[in-house]
């Protein structure tokens, strides 16, 4: 069954992630955006696609499914970052946008990702629609309408783009590159085999930073890793900082919406520490206000900014879905999450690691001085807040409602002398303890683990309560 998880369909190739499975949800997308459109032109829909095996080709059918129902899609001629896709959905003023991509998933997973016309994830609602669309497909044994991928090029339905120009454009408007390039910075940009290739040296390449690429060529396997920007995977990225005594070096994931780095010094640099310097840097560097999104899993830092300077907060589950739903509805400054999703206001409702990089380097560029130094800063100001995260493989499924009442029942009254404040049980069960430390425990929606997050002012403290949470984990798995 095709179900929607945090953010799209993902599923193993070859097991579930099929042709014949891409070209159904392919049939229910044209549906959906046929029956959801009204107006006197064809509707149209961007598509765009990652590095993984096939993906290229899971594309071109799901172009030929739409092209097979009149609507026109606009195809990607390679490989291109999620942001700069769904930049395109809006950009073109297109119905709905799909990217292949199972992000930061393992190789032998691709996925598919639903876009809306404002250029950001499908809310909840409009996903149901396309699940629905498929149930009315099975019940009725219809199958997807397809057109001959030649003849739809030929009748002008099957369009091929490149995405990048005006997503580097459109990025232009939101950095300050000149200031980057003041800066003369010295780069490492790893792609992770990603569709993030030669994004930052591609922005950069007028400027006067030097930028040393690595990992950007086509690899489906990825080298053996995940594609996720975290700490265990970015060992080659430490070592090409240090090799060429870069000032930074960042990377993004399999599809570029999310963001990692590497300080001159070998430390990785989380996304929480990004986005709050980020967050810092909009704030006290531009003068900025605004209300402020993050999801249940991010920093406690933030926290503390936005009361500081007196800004709305809000929080969300984890799925940058949900904070792009926010960031339509009010005047939102910044919006991200754990992971590394992350936006701005000016922005597509998405997340965007091409630009979070960026805005790390403007930050640099404005402080003048190492990362370390201006982390350092950030954490006495508003820290300390030692954050990691661990994942136990899930050997057996357990219904969310059920898993969190068992973890709420079965959790002590204090870890390492502290007081379990109070849960919260918005997305899995999060405890907060009497010294702002918490600990987060939810099941993935895009693979089968459960994930363990922890958040304190000593490293023991964190580590006593990552523990906990494998613990109580395990316990509710047996």
């Amino acid at each position: 069954m095709i179900r929607f998880g945090t953010d799209g369909w993902r599923a193993v190739i070859a097991d579930t992630f099929t042709f014949d499975n891409l070209r159904l949800i392919s049939q229910a997308v044209a549906d959906w955006v046929n029956q959801s459109h009204s107006g006197s032109k064809s509707p149209e829909v961007v598509i765009g696609y990652d590095t993984r095996f096939l993906s290229d080709r899971f594309a071109a059918e799901a172009a030929r499914v739409m092209a097979g129902n009149g609507i026109i899609a606009w195809l990607t001629r390679t490989d291109a970052p999620t942001p700069a896709v769904s930049y395109n959905v809006k950009e073109k003023g297109a119905n709905a946008g799909i990217v292949i991509t199972a992000s930061h998933n393992p190789p032998r997973y691709n996925g598919f990702k639903l876009k809306a016309a404002y250029g950001g994830s499908a809310v909840a609602e409009d996903c149901a629609l396309v699940e629905e669309a498929l149930l009315v497909m099975e019940r009725e044994a219809r199958g997807p309408n397809m057109l001959d991928y030649n003849k739809a090029v030929d009748a002008g339905l099957i369009r091929t783009f490149d995405p990048s120009w005006s997503y580097y454009e459109h990025l232009g408007t939101l950095v300050d590159l000149d200031k980057i390039s003041s800066a003369e910075l010295n780069i490492v940009a790893d792609a992770m085999w990603g569709a993030g290739r030669g994004a930052f040296a591609s922005i950069l390449s007028r400027s006067r930073c030097q930028v040393t690429t690595i990992r950007d060529q086509l690899n489906p396997g990825f080298g053996g890793i995940h594609p996720e920007p975290i700490a265990r995977y970015l060992k080659d990225l430490v070592a090409a900082v240090q090799r060429t005594q870069a000032h930074v070096g960042l990377a993004t994931d399999g599809d570029a919406d999310r963001i990692g780095a590497i300080d001159a010094q070998g430390n990785f640099i989380d996304p929480h520490t990004v986005f709050a310097l980020t967050l810092r840097q909009l704030v006290e560097g531009k003068d900025q206000r605004g209300e402020v999104v993050k999801t249940v899993s991010t920093t406690l830092m933030i926290d503390s900014l936005c009361e500081k300077h007196g800004l709305k907060l809000h929080e969300t589950p984890v799925g940058f879905n949900h904070i792009a739903d926010l960031m339509m509805k009010h005047d939102v400054l910044i919006g991200g999450e754990e992971s590394g999703g992350i936006s701005v206001r000016g922005h597509i409702p998405e997340g965007d690691g091409i630009l979070m990089g960026l805005l790390l380097l403007e930050v640099m560029a404005e402080h003048r001085a190492p990362l370390h130094e201006i982390v350092a800063d950030l954490q006495s100001t508003y820290g300390p807040a030692l954050y990691d995260r661990i994942d136990v493989r899930l050997s057996h499924q357990v219904p969310k409602k059920q898993m969190v009442k068992m973890l709420v029942d079965s959790a002590p009254q204090s870890v390492g002398g502290e007081t379990i404040a109070r849960v919260d049980t918005m997305d899995g069960a999060k405890f907060y303890l009497n010294d702002h430390s918490w600990l987060l425990i939810r099941p993935s929606g895009t693979e089968p683990v459960l994930r363990i997050y922890a958040e304190a002012r000593t490293a023991d403290m964190r580590d006593a309560l990552l523990k906990l949470g494998s613990e109580l984990g395990k316990s509710v798995l047996k």
